[in-house]
């Protein structure tokens, strides 16, 4: 069964009361009216009469239309804020639990040796950085979608954004052991943030090392670009990417299959963020994929000319 919140029953309720109040009383004048008109008696108070009473029940309609109309988007906009707050919560939830039950642990002395000491810390300390990415990944998604982050706009070389990017993929490649292939045009440019469209692309590049099998991952990014776009495509040999999940996937906390299938670690933030960066700048992230032989995303820009 599926729960409403208090605010969206109420929403809901308001919309019901006003069709009843409004929508039913507004119907009877506007038949009364057409009747009135239609009569064909030639009194010009009859007649004036009932145009008069059309008029308002026309008036009456459009505003009981139009009422409606933000009432419903009302009662979505609180089903998804509802939504948002309990995906948040839940995501919040997991890690502070592990970290409680292993401070826990170590406040009641429960582990004696120093190996097991270690090992719990470890875990608390990893919980924490996931919890801090977390929040991190919030607040700079919420400041991208509100407008409310100011990127400084400047030509940049879009090489140089896919080495920065690179070079914070380094640590994961060496440590996962993938094949990184790349393939740059050179002399292409866009006018945009250096660091936000490298945390995007470099967030492409960690989707395609998590969803690729532990062993042969390879990953291809592909940059060219014409008269009037760049094209930034990051390819992988992993499980692709459901038809029916190509647009769910940029959502807040939104996982493909694939992520359950594999187990990959992660908070459904990624691709939410790397879709508000492209589209701050102006620009679309497009999805290829075929089951089992992997997925190409491509973030497509538009082109900077720099003047001669």
């Amino acid at each position: 069964m599926t729960h409403r919140s208090p605010t969206t029953l109420f929403l809901y309720r308001a919309r019901l009361i006003f069709m009843l109040a409004s929508l039913v009383p507004t119907l009877l004048i506007t038949a009364i009216g057409v009747i009135l008109v239609a009569s064909g008696e030639p009194r010009s108070l009859t007649i004036a009469t009932g145009i008069l009473v059309l008029a308002f029940g026309a008036t009456a309609l459009a505003g009981y239309f139009f009422g409606t109309y933000f009432v419903t988007r009302g009662a979505n906009l609180a089903r998804v804020q509802n939504e948002f707050l309990s995906s948040v919560s839940h995501e919040l939830r997991t890690p502070l639990t592990s970290i409680l039950m292993f401070i826990e642990t170590l406040r009641d002395d429960r582990v004696t040796s120093a190996e097991e000491r270690r090992r719990c810390l470890n875990v608390a300390h990893r919980e924490l950085t996931r919890l801090d990415g977390l929040v991190g990944d919030l607040i700079q998604l919420s400041k991208i979608e509100g407008g409310r982050t100011a990127l400084i706009r400047q030509p940049v070389e879009i090489s140089d954004v896919v080495a920065d990017a690179l070079a914070a993929f380094e640590a994961t490649r060496l440590a996962g052991n993938a094949e990184v292939d790349t393939e740059v045009q050179p002399g292409l440019t866009v006018l945009g943030n250096r660091s936000a469209l490298a945390q995007a692309v470099g967030n492409l590049l960690s989707n395609a090392w998590k969803f690729t099998a532990p062993t042969e991952k390879k990953i291809d990014v592909r940059v060219e670009g014409d008269a009037n776009s760049v094209s930034i495509a990051v390819s992988d040999n992993g499980l692709g990417v459901a038809r029916a999940e190509r647009e769910a996937i940029f959502e807040k906390f939104e996982r493909g299959s694939a992520a359950a299938v594999g187990g990959s670690p992660g908070s459904g933030l990624g691709l939410a963020i790397v879709r508000a960066v492209v589209e701050a700048h102006q620009g679309r992230v497009e999805v290829q994929s075929r089951a089992e032989h992997g997925t190409c995303f491509r973030i497509v820009l538009p082109r900077h000319r720099v003047d001669a």
